[in-house]
C-alpha cells in the first residue's frame, strides 16, 4: 500500500498579533484546514525574521492568507517563499504589504475590499440621514435646554426630503453608498474623473459644482498624490451654509486647516471618521466643536463585521483550490487609482 498523496495547497496565516482571533471563527479555521494543508493556529506575525517553525511553513506555502498588520512582502521575504503563488487578503487595501516584488514574481492577489466596503457605506448612510435630520445639533441643544422647546420652528431647514447629496469618488464604497441611497428621496450628484457614465439616477458633475449644489458632501475617493487635499479652500467656500462634510476615506483628502474656520464659525458641519493626522492634536477644536462628530476610524469592519471579510477570504481560497478565478482579484494596474 502506498500512502495517499495530499495535493492540497499549503496555506500560511500572516497578520498582526491578535488579529486572527478577531477575524477567524472556529468554522473558518476548520474550513481552511479542510481545503488546504495548514496549521490553522500558526500565525506568522513577522516574516522578515521568522522563527524556525514559521520559516518552514513559509517555505512550503502556496497561499498566504493575510490581514491587518501583515509583513510587507519584499523581495527578501519572497525569497523565503519559493512556492508562493497567491496572496488572499482578508481586509481592504493591499498597498501596505503587497510590494512591486509580488507583481514581478507573478503572484495573484485578492482582497476583501468589497466586504469591507459595506460597513463603511452603512456608516455613511446613517451619517447622511442623521445630518439631514439635524440630530447632532438637536441632541446637544436638548441636553443644554432640558426643557420644552419650539423644535418645529428651529428645525425649519432640517429634513431629508429632496436633499442633495454629493458623493466624491465612485470607489467600491462610493458606489455602495449610491446604491443605499436609492430608496430615499435624495438628489445624488457624483464626481469622479474616471467615470464616463454614472449609475442610473445619478448626475455626474465637476467637483466644484458638486460642492456648490450639495447640502451633504461625502468623500470616498482613494488616497493618492492626486487626491491630496482635493476638498480644499475653494471647494469648502463653495459649500452652502449648513452643509455637512462627511469623510470616511482618509484625512489627507480634506484640507483641515482650511476646513477649521468654517467649523469654528458654525457655517459648516462635519462628520469625520478620519483626520490628518489620524489622531488630532489634544488642543484641536475638532474634539469640542458642537457641530463636529468625530469618530475613531470605526466606519470600516469591526467586531463581528470582520467575519464577513473572513467569509470572503475563505471563499477565495476555495475558488483557488477548485482552480477557478478569484471573485475579487486585485491587479497592479488598478492600484494606481484605487485604495
Amino acid at each position: 500500500m502506498h500512502p495517499t498523496t495530499d495535493n492540497r495547497p499549503s496555506l500560511l496565516l500572516a497578520m498582526g498579533p491578535g488579529v486572527d482571533g478577531r477575524l477567524l471563527t472556529g468554522a473558518h479555521r476548520a474550513r481552511l484546514a479542510a481545503l488546504t494543508r495548514t496549521d490553522p493556529h500558526l500565525v506568522a506575525h513577522d516574516l522578515t525574521a521568522p522563527d524556525a517553525r514559521t520559516a518552514a511553513a513559509l517555505a512550503e506555502a502556496e497561499l498566504l492568507l493575510t490581514c491587518w498588520g501583515a509583513t510587507p512582502l519584499t523581495a527578501e521575504v519572497l525569497d523565503r517563499a519559493p512556492r508562493l503563488r497567491a496572496v488572499v487578503h482578508a481586509a481592504g487595501s493591499v498597498k501596505h504589504h503587497v510590494t512591486d516584488a509580488c507583481w514581478e514574481r507573478g503572484l495573484r492577489v485578492t482582497s476583501a475590499a468589497a466586504a469591507n466596503a459595506l460597513p463603511v457605506a452603512e456608516y455613511t448612510l446613517a451619517a447622511i440621514l442623521l445630518a439631514g435630520k439635524g440630530v447632532l445639533r438637536s441632541a446637544r441643544r436638548y441636553a443644554e435646554l432640558r426643557t420644552g422647546h419650539a423644535w418645529l420652528e428651529e428645525s425649519a431647514g432640517w429634513g431629508n426630503h429632496r436633499r442633495t447629496v454629493g458623493v466624491v469618488g465612485a470607489s467600491r464604497i462610493g458606489r455602495r453608498v449610491i446604491d443605499l441611497l436609492q430608496p430615499f428621496d435624495f438628489e445624488v450628484l457624483l464626481y469622479d474623473p474616471y467615470v464616463a457614465t454614472p449609475p442610473p439616477g445619478v448626475e455626474l458633475v465637476p467637483l466644484d459644482e458638486l460642492c456648490a449644489r450639495s447640502t451633504v458632501v461625502s468623500v470616498h475617493a482613494p488616497q493618492l498624490p492626486s487626491t491630496y487635499r482635493m476638498i480644499g479652500a475653494a471647494q469648502l467656500a463653495a459649500m452652502p451654509d449648513g452643509t455637512t462634510l462627511i469623510n470616511t476615506s482618509r484625512g489627507s483628502l480634506v484640507d483641515e486647516p482650511a476646513l477649521l474656520p468654517h467649523l469654528v464659525t458654525g457655517r459648516l458641519h462635519a462628520i469625520l471618521d478620519v483626520t490628518d493626522p489620524e489622531l488630532p492634536p489634544p488642543d484641536s477644536p475638532l474634539w469640542t466643536l458642537p457641530n463636529v462628530l468625530l469618530t475613531p476610524h470605526v466606519a470600516g469592519s469591526l467586531g463581528n463585521e470582520l467575519h464577513r471579510m473572513a467569509d470572503q477570504a475563505v471563499g477565495e481560497v476555495e475558488r483557488y483550490v477548485r482552480g477557478e478565478a478569484f471573485a475579487e482579484e486585485v491587479r497592479a494596474s488598478e492600484l494606481r487609482r484605487s485604495a
